[in-house]
């Protein structure tokens, strides 16, 4: 199965996926050089995400994509500064939706307004939006609030050793990486 995994980050959805060719693609160059440490068999791009998906759909069986969700998250409402949501998330939505053949899912928060699209299914703090059913799965939970918990906490909870590297927001990285099991949970049922 050809996947294309886009704003890749450090693969925590990835982490798990077994007999598939992935093309990995990230923006920060520095990011894209840890998951190719950690998935050393992957392809991976360092560019724009967005772009990448438009002139590359075509090519692949399965797509997931996890667009920047700080303009969506509910953290934007105890900031000052006011901006407008990144919509690429919708439209990269509405573009699988009608162009896209395979399977496809889309992850971000659970935003601070109403979704403008019903999501598939929400698992944990995370929307998904998909093609296909995706059913419930028991997430195990942190020792700690996934979103106060310290790097070596969130290391260990979603599996992902980055003592080795020598880049900066560690902890944000892996808050950022979607749950490994979660992810495996959402590839499995994509393959029904």
């Amino acid at each position: 199965m050809k996947i294309l995994n886009l704003y890749c980050g450090i693969g925590g959805n990835r982490k798990l996926w077994k007999n598939c060719e992935v093309t990995a693609v990230e923006i920060d160059s520095d990011i894209a050089a840890v998951y190719k440490k950690l998935f050393p068999e992957d392809k991976v791009v360092i560019g724009d995400a967005h772009k990448y998906l438009l002139d590359h759909f075509s090519e692949f069986d399965f797509i997931w994509s996890s667009p920047p969700c700080p303009t969506h998250s509910k953290l934007r409402l105890s900031h000052k500064d006011r901006m407008f949501p990144d919509m690429k998330l919708y439209q990269e939505l509405i573009f699988l939706q009608t162009w896209f053949k395979g399977k496809f899912v889309v992850e971000n928060v659970d935003p601070y307004y109403e979704p403008l699209i019903l999501p598939t299914i929400k698992l944990d703090r995370h929307l998904f939006w998909s093609n296909f059913k995706i059913s419930e799965f028991e997430i195990e939970k942190s020792k700690t609030d996934v979103s106060r918990d310290t790097k070596e906490g969130l290391a260990e909870f979603k599996g992902i050793d980055l003592s080795e590297f020598q880049i900066k927001n560690k902890r944000l990285l892996l808050r950022n990486a979607v749950n490994p099991k979660v992810a495996d949970h959402i590839f499995m049922e994509s393959l029904k």
